[in-house]
């Protein structure tokens, strides 16, 4: 089977223990990202299967109609917004989904916090300058942590911040506070009171269409001047250009950014603005969860070669 590989930044993927479950198959990897019909085309027009990266390439119905051999997508993990599903499911392309490791995503989490309070880059870049001491850092102990969803990622930052000392409040939907009580954090009666009363707070909710833009203007617009807003979820979680406009106004005081509207990022607002801290999206990209992500996707495609599809979104396209 002929498959192609897109976005794989690092040239990692061949390097992985993993990739030898594609042994005998011939596999074509890509190290950037374009995003032009034409040059997605080029790519991807002998392919039998895509092996999509997150969600560096959309898979549009135009792409799609000019990629009449493709029969599988295999994604490593499961959220697929940059996926038109349905016009998958029309051509009889069926999507496959797996799992992956939440532990990469929330330690990146929580460096970001520690590094935004401490102010730690900027310290760094100062000391390279000739520069001692020149900004007062806030600790986590005692502090209150605001967790928006209480998920696999959320109770991982959630249990780091119990870990520090930090009070945990949550916030989300009825699934995210039945567990948060069940594991004794304290539930908010709504999402104004999260964002009023957070030191921190750390966004790991689910980007669908209900959810984009849950954050808005008025929300950012409650919290303390001093106060740290970390995203390592997705950054269409926030309304519209709300973030930027809200650090230029103070409220929040800072924020520590990992994800971004269009990626690559090259010139996006937040990284002119001195209170906000950016990461170019490496909450994912880390040895165990590029094993743990590649691994499923590389799994699941061999079960669907091997005529017994698992972990199908779309299980309808089977039977087109």
């Amino acid at each position: 089977m002929k498959i192609v590989i897109p976005d794989d930044y690092q040239d990692a993927v061949r390097l992985l223990n993993c990739f030898s479950k594609l042994a005998g198959h011939q596999v074509t990897i890509y190290n950037d990202t374009v995003t032009d019909l034409d040059s997605l085309t080029f790519r991807f027009q002998n392919a039998d299967a895509l092996v999509l990266i997150r969600e560096r390439t959309k898979i549009t119905d135009a792409l799609l109609d000019r990629l009449p051999k493709l029969k599988v997508i295999s994604q490593t993990g499961r959220g697929i917004p940059h996926i038109d599903l349905a016009a998958c499911t029309r051509r009889g392309i069926p999507v496959l989904a797996g799992g992956g490791s939440p532990y990469s995503t929330a330690e990146l989490t929580w460096a970001l916090t520690l590094a935004a309070l401490r102010h730690i880059p900027y310290e760094v870049a100062q000391l390279k300058a000739g520069k001692w001491q020149s900004t007062i850092g806030l600790g986590l102990n005692g502090r209150t942590l605001g967790i928006f969803s209480y998920g696999k990622i959320g109770s991982l930052v959630a249990n780091y911040g119990r870990a520090f000392g930090m009070k945990v409040i949550v916030w989300g939907r009825e699934g995210s506070i039945s567990r948060a009580q069940a594991d004794g954090y304290e539930v908010c009666s709504s999402q104004q009171e999260l964002f009023q009363r957070s030191d921190v707070l750390s966004l790991h909710i689910k980007l669908t269409e209900e959810t984009r833009g849950i954050v808005t203007a008025a929300d950012l617009a409650e919290m303390k001047p001093s106060a740290l807003l970390v995203n390592t979820s997705r950054a269409d979680l926030i309304e519209q250009d709300a973030l930027v406009a809200a650090l230029q106004a103070g409220r929040p005081g800072f924020a520590a950014v990992d994800v971004y509207e269009s990626e690559p990022a090259i010139d996006h607002p937040l990284l002119h603005l001195p209170n906000a801290l950016c990461t170019p999206h490496l909450g994912y990209v880390e040895v165990d969860a590029y094993e743990s992500y590649f691994g499923a996707a590389f799994d699941l495609l061999l079960a669907y070669i091997a005529g017994s599809p698992t972990g199908v979104l779309n299980p309808e396209a089977l039977r087109s």
